[in-house]
């Protein structure tokens, strides 16, 4: 069993999820978002980092999952969203956890089954790969998505390393193939 935590990063709204996942089935295990004060950047990422930090003594996840930044219009707001992902995976280092980053075209392929999906079809998947009696709220249902995406991904991972047939060249290719970036401590 591990405890998942997704986040979906954001200097003013952060949303999170934690999933418990174990041989292939995850149950929700807590949901919701971090909305800063409208102080300077400065503060809103120590905000974010208290947050977090705290999210994680409480839950004590094994994994950590993060969305990556996307090419924005706006220069300053990309350069908000990197800080904001930077301040949560110092957080997820400092607690020794392993960090995986997936782009939300990789999130919405693992939950909608197609990378194109609107922010409302993943809300609408999360609530029911995760049997919730309710939509869980916009940043938070990402999140959820995030950590989704990253069990789908760790499962695949593991069939395709443990297949006989598969040789350590092809294990590789398809790694490279799927653009996933996972970093471990």
């Amino acid at each position: 069993m591990a405890i998942i935590l997704g986040i979906d990063p954001g200097s003013r709204i952060t949303g999170y999820g934690l999933i418990n996942a174990s041989s292939g089935h995850y149950n929700y295990v807590a949901s919701g978002h971090v909305r800063t004060c409208n102080d300077a950047l400065p503060q809103r990422l120590g905000q974010i980092y208290q947050a977090i930090d705290a999210l994680i003594e409480r839950y004590s996840p094994q994994e950590f999952a993060i969305e990556q930044v996307f090419m924005a219009r706006n220069a300053d707001s990309a350069l908000k969203l990197g800080q904001a992902r930077g301040v949560a995976m110092v957080v997820a280092v400092n607690h020794g956890l392993p960090v995986a980053e997936y782009s939300a075209r990789q999130v919405k392929q693992a939950v909608v089954g197609q990378g194109g999906a609107r922010k409302e079809q993943v809300q609408h998947m999360v609530a029911r790969l995760l049997g919730l009696s309710s939509l869980p709220q916009i940043d938070a249902a990402d999140a959820l998505a995030i950590a989704l995406c990253h069990t789908h991904t760790n499962a695949s991972l593991v069939r395709i390393s443990t297949n006989k047939s598969t040789s350590r060249k092809q294990f590789e290719a398809h790694l490279s193939r799927s653009r996933i970036s996972i970093h471990r401590q």
